[in-house]
């Protein structure tokens, strides 16, 4: 009998899928039901899909705050209803500005800005997604969220044809799509993204990906090597080491007072929770009557 996988492999998804499609694939690669991930790539992006298998799989959805990185080729002078390459072209313009004007208008998006959510999304509203509505030719009114560029490199591809290349760390929530469309807006020609790879997701990064041809090529023993531990998917979290008593207390539902175990972290916290033998749960500080205690969200040892 086998035994069950838990952890998570970063896939380097390929253009032309889904990323439930790369989910199915994973399923059937590690014989598994309990497959998910941490943020959807659109069909031809292409890059890092962190997957997570068996038990870890309960975690998806606190690993989407992440920062991520792009690499996305933008193409100016061409508008389309997706916002990408692949969609229906509604405008298209002739005149393109000078690299120097493309690269000054590209530093003016670094910082906090809004960016208003694109039609062709899986955001939801009325409990319909948006890529539904406009699949039906129903535009509805957007409220713009907030989110930060890091930071936006710009690149010279050929400028006589009005393609560059963009290297963008950015907050969760972000459209590069709508990111090189909103540039091209502000340009006056317009533009669409033409290609996007995600080069890191959260400490994930492509160096760190496998592709599904690479993992079909391997037997299930090797696969299964690949698979980190669970506690890498909350790497960026402090850790806190239990004592056996507390550790039996974590496990049993007990929320632990940190007055208990001499820690001080702020409330809403997130804490990665060991005991002697290791990694075992996701946890966050909260508030209680008696105090701050940590409380364990997801349990990945029993």
């Amino acid at each position: 009998m086998q035994d069950e996988i838990n952890g998570v492999i970063v896939v380097n998804k390929h253009s032309g899928v889904t990323s439930f499609d790369i989910v199915f694939k994973i399923k059937k690669l590690f014989n598994t039901k309990k497959v998910g991930h941490t943020g959807t790539l659109d069909p031809m992006a292409t890059g890092v899909l962190p997957i997570l298998v068996g038990r870890s799989a309960k975690a998806a959805e606190y690993l989407l705050e992440h920062d991520k990185e792009y690499r996305a080729q933008i193409q100016l002078g061409i508008t389309t209803d997706t916002e990408d390459i692949s969609g229906t072209v509604l405008t298209k313009s002739d005149t393109l500005p000078t690299k120097n004007d493309f690269f000054k208008v590209c530093e003016s998006f670094v910082g906090e800005i809004d960016q208003v959510p694109p039609m062709y999304s899986a955001l939801k509203v009325g409990g319909k997604k948006l890529v539904d509505l406009a699949r039906e030719g129903i535009e509805i009114e957007r409220q713009a969220r907030k989110i930060k560029i890091y930071s936006l490199k710009a690149e010279e591809v050929d400028e006589k044809r009005g393609v560059y290349t963009l290297l963008v760390r950015c907050s969760k929530g972000t459209y590069i799509r709508t990111l090189c469309a909103d540039i091209g807006k502000k340009l006056g020609c317009g533009a669409c993204m033409s290609a996007l790879e995600r080069t890191q997701s959260g400490s994930f990064r492509i160096e760190d990906a496998y592709t599904i041809s690479e993992l079909e090529e391997l037997s299930y023993q090797k696969r299964t090597e690949l698979v980190m531990p669970p506690e890498k998917l909350f790497s960026d979290y402090p850790e806190i080491v239990l004592p056996d008593f507390y550790s039996r207390l974590c496990h049993s539902g007990c929320e632990i007072y940190q007055s208990k175990i001499k820690t001080s972290f702020d409330i809403g916290q997130m804490v990665r929770i060991s005991d002697k033998d290791g990694f075992f749960a996701l946890g966050e500080v909260r508030e209680y009557e008696n105090g701050s205690a940590i409380k364990a969200l997801k349990m990945f040892k029993l």
